[in-house]
């Protein structure tokens, strides 16, 4: 009897050790330095899903040009400016004419004058030099970007490449398969379905730019990415139209609701134009007629509101950035163990200046007071950065334990707008994955991981982790 007691304790303590070690090689981890270490686990690791990702804002500028060049097969054909010839005055346009690497079609380019064609030069003709520019025009690499740079040149800049719905397309499994080798499994992506043209200039029907994006998904090698796709439609949200946007959109996306789920409102929040309450009411009315989800922009702004409360009473079921709810103490209270969540971005925030120092970001009492949250990588080409490095910053500045980390991946795919049974079979194989990297990281450690990955701008800048 002693001898079967003995063993049996010997068993038990054996198998608390063993929980022990799997729980403490994070800690572990963390407090040997190994910046590069860290970094390889939180790349490897198993991830759950990007539910904050603009289509137009994630691929880096060497895609987007690569993309925009292969259009030449289809009939496009692309001009951006590379100097000013002062051929016209400042204030007789309907564009920024002083912006540089503003790219137009053929189409648009046949219309210039001479002393106007002169300033551009055809993407596949550009110089080194000119190239390097162009790489680095939409993108925040330099102190002195921030908010009115990303907000007032980066979109102005891409102009006519956006309007092409194959490029559209190739962004998205672009983003599918970069996300992919991060160990994502879910993406929902804002999408622009309107305002697409033809080679020729003329306007491309919105569902025959749906097909395509369809269709591209549908292809071997998107499939292959092993990433479940669904698509949000965006409003923005300040123009004078953009109530007649939304109904365009709810009945747009209810013909295509196999693959688009939500409706998202984006831009500027700090313009007044586009307050939350604006849209009470064709909200109202639209839920007579159809049920879309809503993951709406709110709370990005650098000054106390009610926009969260306000877009909560809209019926959106997710907040992208959420920031300035730190200063609405009774949202806040009511958020808690509640069934919204806060889509949060912390590159992002820090870049567009929401946050002039992490110390300042209110995730990590949201995370510690037990509003849902989840990482995602917002316009991540424009921040040169990825998923892995909002993790990396989590961690890094917020000291995340391995329990914290496994929440927000698992958030993401808990408060995904995809159809139950597909959430459910996600979340199933995610916590089979995490286990089984739980178990490798606690037997073999990070020796037992692939090679230092290739790392992005944002992170080798910040952090000099630079490979």
């Amino acid at each position: 009897m002693k001898i079967t007691i003995s063993i049996t304790f010997a068993l038990l303590l054996s198998s608390q050790f063993a929980v022990a070690a799997e729980d403490n090689w994070f800690e572990e981890l963390k407090a040997s330095g190994d910046r590069e270490a860290l970094y390889r686990v939180l790349h490897y690791m198993p991830k759950g899903g990007d539910l904050h990702n603009h289509n137009s804002g994630s691929s880096y500028p060497e895609v987007w040009l690569d993309i925009a060049l292969a259009q030449q097969e289809r009939g496009y054909n692309y001009y951006t400016k590379t100097k000013v010839a002062n051929c016209r005055s400042y204030d007789d346009t309907d564009f920024p004419y002083l912006l540089l690497f503003r790219n137009i079609d053929a189409n648009e380019f046949e219309t210039l004058s001479d002393c106007e064609k002169s300033e551009f030069t055809r993407l596949d003709r550009m110089t080194e030099e000119q190239r390097a520019g162009w790489l680095g025009s939409t993108v925040l690499d330099r102190p002195s970007e921030g908010r009115v740079e990303f907000f007032e040149t980066h979109w102005q800049r891409l102009n006519a490449l956006w309007d092409n719905p194959y490029i559209r397309a190739e962004l998205l499994y672009n983003n599918m398969k970069t996300l992919a080798d991060e160990g994502v499994v879910y993406l929902e992506s804002m999408v622009g379905i309107r305002f697409a043209k033809n080679p020729d200039g003329s306007a491309m029907p919105k569902d025959e730019v749906m097909e395509i994006l369809r269709r591209r998904l549908a292809e071997p090698d998107a499939l292959a990415t092993g990433v479940t796709v669904r698509l949000q439609l965006s409003v923005l949200r300040f123009l004078p139209g953009a109530e007649d946007d939304v109904r365009e959109l709810y009945a747009f996306g209810d013909r295509h609701s196999d693959l688009i789920v939500a409706l998202n409102f984006v831009g500027r929040e700090d313009n007044d134009y586009g307050y939350p309450l604006r849209f009470l009411d064709v909200l109202r009315e639209m839920r007579q007629k159809y049920d879309l989800k809503l993951a709406i922009h709110a709370g990005e702004v650098d000054e106390p509101n009610f926009h969260v409360r306000d877009t909560l009473l809209l019926g959106a079921d997710r907040i992208g950035h959420g920031i300035n709810l730190i200063t609405d103490p009774e949202t806040l209270r009511d958020m808690r163990y509640g069934p919204y969540l806060i889509e949060i971005n912390l590159i992002s925030n820090l870049l567009l200046e929401y946050v002039v120092d992490y110390s300042q970001h209110p995730f990590p009492e949201f995370l510690r007071t037990d509003i849902p949250v989840a990482l995602s990588t917002d316009d991540r080409g424009m921040w040169d950065s990825t998923l892995t490095d909002e993790f990396y910053v989590a961690v890094a500045e917020y000291d995340l334990t391995w329990d914290e980390i496994k929440t927000l991946s698992r958030n993401s795919l808990s408060y995904a707008f995809v159809e139950p049974a597909i959430k459910q079979k996600l979340i199933e194989e995610f916590d089979g994955k995490i286990a089984k990297f739980e178990r490798r990281m606690a037997r073999g450690g990070v020796a037992k991981l692939g090679e230092m990955p290739d790392t992005r701008g944002f992170i080798c800048a910040r952090y000099q982790l630079c490979n």
